[in-house]
């Protein structure tokens, strides 16, 4: 899958959060809640180090509740990380944040000193949403598309806590392809930069397996013959079924793509969760393995150029 990446602006986000980090006392870091390893940038997380952490499970009213569950009981284990799992369709849920801020440094907050927080995330995972809820008012802009916050912001909340907000920062190499393909079925990543079709077989594929049913029943697809059909016959039958057709009454394959991609956004085929922690420890043993073997072929070329 070819994704289109922004280099030059993960430099300058990069830089902005090193900087500000030895100036905050802790950290609140947005996650997908479908896709919690995958919407957790890796760069974030080396720079965050031990620093007081709340990792938010955004959009979990759209994740897989048992899923959710395994993901919060997996980070909590590291040192300094709370987690919290919420909607931004609650105001209530989101302003916990502020109650969470304030117990994890009640001696701050006694001498009414502020409580400083850096907001973390990729784009497009609602850190804007976020922090107009938590302030009252709309501070920070919002927008469906991911890279809406340009530049730093500076925001006091009445309780004392300031927020420190940052741009959305994609990394310019995902390492395990997986990931890639969870945050484009996400919307995590702009749909311009991504084939629809080519997304969406992923998306079913994964389905195909772990919530067979909700295809059956959203796209009226036989459930003794849904486990032999590969990918691209799934969509087939489901451009079929929606009327997704070219000239000849051949299936539009982008047209049916963009139909599951957008079924799967809005919650018509239900809450759904993409990865687990166990599958995330099978894929990462893989991600290391393909590491490995580039920087043999590397080494293996700087050998050969030194012989000539």
């Amino acid at each position: 899958m070819h994704i289109q990446w922004y280099p030059g602006h993960m430099y300058k986000a990069g830089k902005q959060i090193r900087e500000l980090l030895p100036k905050v006392h802790m950290v609140i870091e947005l996650l997908d809640a479908r896709i919690p390893y995958s919407s957790e940038n890796p760069f974030l997380a080396e720079l965050r180090g031990d620093k007081p952490t709340i990792k938010v499970f955004n959009k979990s009213d759209l994740a897989d509740p048992r899923i959710i569950d395994l993901w919060q009981s997996h980070y909590e284990k590291e040192r300094n990380v709370t987690t919290l799992a919420l909607t931004q369709k609650q105001p209530a849920e989101v302003r916990k944040i502020n109650d969470l801020c304030q117990q994890m440094f009640p001696h701050r907050v006694a001498k009414k000193q502020e409580v400083r927080a850096l907001i973390m995330g990729i784009p497009n995972v609602g850190k804007s949403t976020l922090i107009n809820t938590l302030a009252g008012r709309p501070i920070a802009k919002t927008g469906n598309e991911p890279a809406v916050t340009k530049s730093q912001q500076r925001i006091a909340l009445d309780s004392g806590v300031v927020l420190f907000d940052t741009p959305g920062m994609l990394w310019p190499n995902i390492e395990n392809p997986n990931s890639g393909y969870r945050l484009a079925v996400t919307g995590n990543i702009r749909d311009t930069a991504i084939e629809h079709a080519d997304v969406a077989m992923y998306a079913l594929k994964y389905f195909q397996h772990a919530y067979p049913e909700r295809l059956c029943d959203r796209y009226r697809l036989d459930a003794e013959q849904l486990p032999e059909l590969d990918e691209l016959q799934i969509l087939d039958a489901i451009g079929l079924f929606r009327g997704s057709l070219k000239s000849k009454g051949l299936v539009d394959y982008d047209k049916a793509g963009k139909i599951v991609l957008t079924d799967l956004r809005n919650g018509a085929l239900g809450r759904f969760s993409l990865e687990t922690p166990q599958m995330m420890a099978v894929e990462l043993i893989e991600v290391a393995r393909i590491r490995e073997q580039k920087l043999a072929k590397k080494e293996a070329r700087k050998n050969r150029f030194k012989k000539k």
